[in-house]
């Protein structure tokens, strides 16, 4: 019997632990992954699907792989594609913002050695609510090399 008293209090000690910290998360992060580099490749790009649950913005990042990183945007500016860093994304209530290769995306620089395939790397997003409070998020993002569209890869003979 007194066994059976301490495991549920123990239980309901954990339960009440652990479920600020379940509901202190204001984002979801999903299918996040980062690309894969080769020797003297000094940036990469890290892409995932975030949900927030109340109106939030992406402000910020950091990862020990890294000496700089910085949330970005690429977009298309009369034929040519540019890159820059922003102060921060907008992240609406309920809604999933993707982050992509070739439109927003966390931009890790100055990497310490190549991001290996099949290896993870971690990464903290830093979020800032409309309250102005400031959560880090954590994540185990997966790397990655994914396969060129079709009609981008380079194998194979060329006709010019």
């Amino acid at each position: 019997m007194r066994n059976a008293l301490t495991l549920k209090t123990l239980a309901l000690v954990a339960t009440a632990w652990w479920t600020p910290i379940a509901w202190a998360q204001p984002v979801t992060v999903a299918d996040a992954w980062a690309r894969a580099t080769v020797t003297g490749q000094k940036a990469s790009g890290v892409f995932m699907k975030l949900t927030a649950a109340q109106a939030t913005r992406l402000v910020g990042a950091s990862s020990p792989v890294a000496g700089v990183v910085e949330v970005h945007e690429m977009k298309m500016e009369k034929d040519v594609m540019k890159m820059a860093a922003i102060a921060g994304l907008d992240l609406p209530a309920g809604k999933t913002v993707e982050l992509k290769p070739g439109g927003y995306h966390v931009m890790l620089m100055d990497l310490k050695a190549p991001l290996q395939k099949d290896s993870t790397l971690a990464l903290t997003l830093m979020f800032k609510d409309a309250k102005g409070v400031m959560t880090p998020l954590e994540v185990k993002v997966p790397v990655q090399q994914p396969t060129p569209p079709a009609g981008m890869q380079h194998g194979g003979a060329h006709k010019h």
